[in-house]
């Protein structure tokens, strides 16, 4: 119970500001009841500046209903509690209400102000109505505060917002002089729509030609670029900037945009730079960088960003907890991701998704199940995301009763409509059951038209099974719905080519030729001293490759002694045979796995990760080099599968426990089996301590491999 100061012998004005100090000093809304019923046993329920204090407070304490309470009992309200509550509706998302309420105070008499039309530009600003927001700037100039910064500056982010550039450049070209000399922020609105509706030429010569800048306007035109995948001028832009003016949210949006366009070595880079340069990050950052991590499998950096957040003392909040559960988890490092969940004490929905999602992903059905379990009985209600994860975990372990009760659990417990990525799934789930009948029975009665992703899913399951009838039907309707995609065409030559239909192989690929349509590269990423390498197919740029193609020579010639050879079928059968062992001998992977051999001490795990899928040859070579003998101590093998940016964002990983007699000498990510529909790899296989995992890409939503 709070405790009041005696109120009896103090006059109006000293009592009302005293009561404004209390309301401003209170933390919750209780408190907040104490100071009315004072406030109406003093009889001052009708004082203007107590309630507009307290409609204020309410909203920042998000309690809008009793805000809206104190509007409708004042009896006339001014402008300025009418100002308090309209800022309230909007602060508190409700923008309808908060635009109607600008027309109520028009009709009570009450003269909108430089402080009302801020708040109703940012509602219509939110709801995209273009002409509401016409309508709302004529009353602007109505009133005669459209010279005023603050409404003006609402007036261009307004237009920004909701589309119409033209407008936004219009009020900025009819400002006076003393308003745009004085005002960076102005400049800087207009700056982020000219990048937000693709005028960046435009973005650029209204930078150079402010009168000044602050670090805001240097971040909003790099992160113009960076939206666009403009790396280079982004960078440039990033280069020219004063040291002294890059701050916390400048390395963010580098380290962020970098790794969102894909470059994550350059993200992680710049992660490095920006602490040597003793700049703090902040949880954005850290999550940004940890994102990067995940992407590639730069485990060994990930673990280093973990403990420099420990030796810092930084507080494990639960969106770096989070980050941190999903990076060990994609790295395989299922242990240390379900300690670091241990550790997160405010857990939410999404906190939970990325743990059920890391035991799915990595082997763990049962465990997986088990933490879907555990969140139910927590209080916290699963939505789609979720029931996606816990059905991944269902087609793991070939769980297809199980997986069913759930999907009908999700539809008739939890009144969540199953979308196309649960159908895909579903699909999988028979899929890699060896169900296909039932898979393609499945897609027949589905209530939405099945699209790429669940035909894919189909696709795949053929693949794994080698029913190339059906498989032949899923291909059609792919290319129906995609046809310039080039994984249809792709993963139809591979299971021609499984089993030896080389003419149709090849009339395949001139079908894709005569289209113009043209695979992806494949490249394979590996960190050594968390330093993230890439190599190319045939790669010679890195600075090492001379050392690199000689270890390479070398582990071909002792895994040749224990009874290597290459499988010269992976590559296209009208080449001749000595060919087809030098385009083998070249693949990425293998450039990679001579490079970490050559750059890491004996017994150090290598991780490599994959864009497209390891072929059969270099799955054999990795088989034949862990039985070498190298003297490498034993290591157990962990499959690591993940997607990348475009789609679901579904990492699949399998945890492998096998190992062979012989020592290991490297953990090479890919899958042996490829799959679709929700991104899960199908009977991955393990050669001694070496695994083939995949970063695979989803295409249109699904994930189709070269």
């Amino acid at each position: 119970m709070r405790h009041f100061p005696p109120f009896s012998n103090t006059n109006q004005p000293t009592l009302t500001k005293l009561i404004i100090s209390l309301i401003h000093s209170s933390k919750t809304t209780p408190q907040l009841h104490q100071i009315h019923a004072q406030i109406i046993l003093h009889s001052l329920s009708h004082n203007a500046p107590l309630i507009t204090q307290l409609i204020s407070s309410s909203s920042l304490l998000r309690s809008l209903d009793y805000a809206a309470a104190l509007f409708r009992r004042f009896p006339n309200p001014n402008s300025f509690v009418f100002n308090a509550f309209i800022r309230a509706l909007s602060d508190n998302a409700h923008f309808n209400s908060a635009i109607s309420h600008l027309a109520h105070m028009l009709r009570r008499g009450a003269r909108p102000d430089r402080l009302t039309f801020p708040f109703v530009l940012r509602s219509v600003a939110a709801l995209g109505e273009a002409g509401l927001g016409g309508v709302v700037h004529g009353l602007v100039v109505k009133v005669g505060v459209e010279m005023d910064l603050f409404v003006r500056v609402c007036l261009v982010d307004m237009y920004v917002k909701v589309g119409c550039l033209v407008g936004a450049l219009q009020v900025f070209d009819e400002s006076p002089e003393r308003v745009k000399v004085g005002s960076v922020i102005l400049w800087n609105v207009l700056i982020n729509g000219c990048c937000r509706g693709g005028e960046l030429g435009r973005a650029v010569a209204m930078f150079e030609a402010m009168p000044e800048r602050s670090s805001g306007s240097w971040n909003v035109l790099i992160h113009g670029f960076l939206r666009v995948g403009d790396l280079g001028w982004a960078r440039r832009f990033f280069d020219r900037m004063p040291r002294e003016m890059k701050n916390v949210v400048t390395w963010t949006t580098m380290i962020s945009g970098f790794s969102q366009n894909e470059d994550h070595e350059q993200g992680l880079g710049l992660f490095r730079r920006m602490l040597e340069e003793g700049v703090r990050p902040n949880d954005h950052t850290i999550v940004s960088a940890l994102s990067a991590c995940a992407s590639i499998g730069a485990l060994r950096t990930g673990v280093w960003i973990h403990e420099y957040i420990s030796k810092k003392g930084l507080r494990l909040s639960r969106i770096v907890g989070t980050a941190l559960v999903d990076m060990y988890a994609k790295c395989g490092k299922i242990d240390s991701a379900s300690q670091v969940f241990e550790e997160v004490r405010e857990k939410n929905l999404l906190t939970w998704t990325v743990m059920i999602s890391g035991w799915a992903t990595n082997g763990c059905s049962d465990l997986a199940l088990q933490c879907f379990e555990d969140m139910r009985n927590s209080g916290i209600q699963p939505d789609d995301v979720v029931f996606l994860a816990i059905l991944t975990a269902c087609s793991h372990s070939g769980m297809v009763k199980e997986g069913l009760r759930l999907f009908n659990s999700m539809r008739f417990d939890h009144a969540i409509e199953p979308n196309v990525k649960h159908y895909a799934s579903m699909v999988d789930l028979f899929g890699r059951a060896g169900q296909l009948e039932e898979a393609l029975n499945f897609i027949e009665n589905i209530p939405i038209k099945p699209d790429f992703v669940v035909w894919g899913a189909l696709f795949c399951a053929c693949r794994a099974h080698k029913n190339i009838q059906m498989a032949e039907l899923a291909s059609e309707k792919l290319l129906q719905l995609e046809p310039t995609h080039p994984g249809s065409y792709i993963f139809l030559s591979n299971i021609y080519a499984a089993v030896g239909r080389w003419e149709d192989v090849e009339r395949v690929r001139l079908k894709m030729k005569s289209k113009s349509i043209e695979k992806p590269p494949g490249w394979s990423y590996i960190e050594v001293d968390g330093q993230v390498h890439r190599f190319l197919a045939g790669d010679k740029t890195h600075q090492r490759s001379r050392e690199i193609f000689t270890k390479l020579e070398e582990l071909t010639v002792r895994a040749s002694a224990e009874g290597y050879n290459p499988d010269t079928k992976w590559v296209l059968h009208n080449i001749e045979e000595e060919e087809k062992e030098d385009a083998l001998g070249s693949h990425s992977e293998k450039l990679a796995l001579a490079f970490g051999i050559m750059s890491t001490p004996n017994g150090t795990p290598i991780m490599i990760v994959k864009n497209l899928r390891v072929c059969g040859d270099c799955h054999s070579l990795m088989k034949y080099v862990s039985m070498a003998r190298d003297g490498l101590e034993h290591n157990f093998a962990r499959v690591i599968v993940e997607t990348d940016s475009v789609a679901l964002k579904h990492l699949i990983q399998q945890d492998l426990a096998r190992s062979m007699h012989r020592p290991s000498t490297a953990l090479i990510k890919d899958f042996k089996e490829l799959d679709m529909g929700c991104g899960k790899g199908i009977n991955v296989r393990t050669f001694g301590q070496i695994s083939l995992l995949p970063e695979f890409s989803y295409i249109a939503n699904t994930c189709i491999h070269a």
